[in-house]
C-alpha cells in the first residue's frame, strides 16, 4: 500500500482513485479456475458479455458459452463474441423448462430478470426499475449440455440471472453432475420475487456436492453501504 501511496502522489495531482488490477476477489478467483483446470465455462445470463470479457482478461485459455435471452443486450454481446475464436454466445436463456416467458426489462439491461423486482432492489438501485417486457426463450441446462461439451470437459457455471438462479438449477439436475464448479449471484436479502436466499442456497448446493471456496462482493446500498448480494465460488472437492 507504501507503494501505490508515491505513485498516487507523484502521477495523480488531480487525485483519481487508482485501484491494482486484478483486485484480490478476481485474483482468488483466477487461483481457482487454475487449480480446478476449468477447461470451459456456462456464461448463463452474460448481458454484454461483461463477465466473459473479464475472466478473459485474467488469461483464461478455455472456452466461455455465453447465455443471454433479450435480442437487444444479446446484439450488443454477439458482436464482442466475433474477435474471439474461443468465445460463443446464444439467444436465450436457462431455466427449469424450455418455454416462451415475459422478462422484465429493467433500465440499465443488467437487472433484468424473469422475477419481479421488489421495492429494496430499485431503491438502491432507481435505475434497475422496470421499463417493459420481452417474451424470451428459455431452455434447460439438461437439454443443450451434451451437444456443447466434450468428454475431456472441465466446466465452470456461472449464473447471474436476477433471482432467476435456482430456476436454473432445477434444470440441471442430470448435468451437474457432469460439472466441477459453480459461480453464482446470491441475494442477501429478497431483491426478486421468491428467489432463493443466500443461506439456503449454500445449504442447497452443499447438499448436491458442492461446497464453497469463495466469496465475493456484490451489489450493495451506496447510500447506506449495506451489502445486499454476493457471489460465491462452489466446486467438487
Amino acid at each position: 500500500m507504501k507503494f501505490i501511496n508515491v505513485i498516487r502522489k507523484f502521477i495523480n495531482p488531480i487525485n483519481l482513485d487508482l485501484k491494482i488490477y486484478p483486485n484480490l476477489d478476481l485474483r482468488r478467483r483466477k487461483k481457482l479456475l487454475e487449480h480446478h483446470k476449468i477447461s470451459k465455462i456456462f456464461d448463463v445470463g452474460a448481458n454484454k458479455g461483461q463477465y466473459a470479457s473479464q475472466i478473459f482478461d485474467l488469461s483464461f485459455k478455455g472456452q466461455i458459452i455465453s447465455f443471454e435471452p433479450v435480442k437487444s443486450t444479446f446484439v450488443s454481446l454477439k458482436n464482442k463474441t466475433k474477435s474471439n475464436k474461443n468465445w460463443n454466445a446464444f439467444n436465450f436463456g436457462l431455466g427449469n423448462k424450455n418455454e416462451k416467458v415475459e422478462i422484465n426489462l429493467s433500465q440499465n439491461t443488467h437487472s433484468s430478470s424473469l422475477l419481479d423486482i421488489l421495492p429494496t432492489h430499485v431503491k438502491s438501485a432507481p435505475d434497475s426499475k422496470t421499463i417493459g417486457v420481452e417474451t424470451v426463450t428459455i431452455k434447460t441446462l439438461d437439454f443443450i449440455f451434451n451437444e456443447l461439451v466434450n468428454e475431456n470437459d472441465i466446466v465452470l457455471l456461472k449464473i447471474d440471472v436476477q433471482g432467476f438462479e435456482k430456476k436454473v438449477l432445477d434444470g440441471a439436475k442430470e448435468s451437474l453432475s457432469k460439472i466441477k464448479g459453480i459461480q453464482l449471484e446470491m441475494s442477501i436479502e429478497e431483491l426478486y420475487k421468491g428467489e432463493m436466499l443466500f443461506l439456503e442456497m449454500i445449504t442447497f448446493l452443499k447438499s448436491v456436492g458442492f461446497n464453497l471456496q469463495s466469496l465475493e462482493n456484490g451489489f450493495y446500498n451506496e447510500a447506506s453501504g449495506k451489502l445486499l448480494q454476493v457471489d460465491g465460488l462452489f466446486f467438487k472437492d
